[in-house]
């Protein structure tokens, strides 16, 4: 079994405060943990890893290697990372993982780096004591061997985001789950996007705007309720999670956006800091 658990579901930026304390404030990762095995891989690494690091850290687990995989490295989605506890630990190897074709990024290292150069932050990357792989793998699938001999399939498909921006596919043991956030499919539903999560058990999409919303937001990388349950619909998925808050957004609003959803699509939540979902 996987189990999905959501440690940041907030898009931009980070916000707090009473009024987003149902369904959190930090900025985009998830954990994908192998139940039966407490084997974790993570997907983007905002705000929401520092507490995931801590869980980690926390594990009765001997897993020394630990792959996080980047949708795309916008701030929102990288800057939780000089605060993951696991990267300060030197038996720790941590892959940083991008794949898929026509990646734009010449240096994974760099665009890490970068963020902790001297004038940003007062760790650089080399000081951390773990050591980093990176990983950019210029395919749209690959099949990773993780230590109980179970293969792991990752497909990827580019979608329209402002930078570039890629949907994962996650197989293991015949579940699947796919994660499409911080996506704009322009007037119709990308085929692509709805091909990738076909019959998929579970899909998690971005959705940041309302259809309203939407409208003045065009160029700006996101998606609406209603293009998130259409591309569930199309795809036949088992179960939709929407994610990727809009930080104007508050526990109030969220709460009625989630039963207009489910009024479309029954089998669908909002994400919530902490949820865990098991596939």
């Amino acid at each position: 079994m996987l189990s999905i658990k959501f440690y940041g579901v907030r898009g931009s930026i980070s916000v707090s405060g009473d009024e987003y304390r149902e369904f959190g404030g930090n900025t985009t990762c998830i954990q994908i943990m192998v139940s039966d095995t407490s084997r974790i891989g993570i997907l983007d690494a905002g705000t929401g890893i520092r507490q995931l690091g801590k869980d980690i850290m926390a594990l009765d687990t001997d897993q020394s290697e630990i792959f996080i995989a980047f949708s795309h490295f916008h701030w929102d989605h990288i800057q939780g990372l000089p605060f993951f506890a696991p990267a300060y630990v030197k038996e720790m190897k941590i892959n940083i993982l991008a794949l898929g074709h026509n990646r734009k990024i010449e240096n994974l290292k760099d665009i890490f780096g970068m963020q902790m150069q001297r004038e940003f932050f007062p760790i650089t990357m080399d000081e951390m004591g773990a050591t980093f792989n990176f990983l950019s793998i210029n395919k749209h699938s690959e099949v990773f061997m993780p230590p109980d001999g179970i293969p792991v399939k990752m497909t990827a498909a580019k979608h329209n985001h402002p930078g570039g921006a890629y949907s994962y596919r996650y197989e293991r043991d015949g579940h699947c789950v796919v994660i499409s956030t911080d996506i704009e499919h322009g007037e119709e539903v990308d085929p692509n996007i709805v091909a990738l999560a076909k019959n998929a058990d579970l899909l998690v999409h971005d959705a940041q705007y309302t259809t309203e919303e939407l409208k003045t937001k065009k160029g700006w990388g996101h998606s609406s309720y209603d293009q998130a349950i259409k591309v569930a619909q199309k795809a036949n998925v088992k179960k939709l999670i929407i994610t990727h808050h809009d930080p104007e957004h508050n526990d109030d609003f969220l709460r009625k956006m989630e039963k207009w959803c489910q009024q479309r699509f029954s089998n669908c939540e909002f994400a919530r800091e902490g949820m865990i979902v098991d596939v």
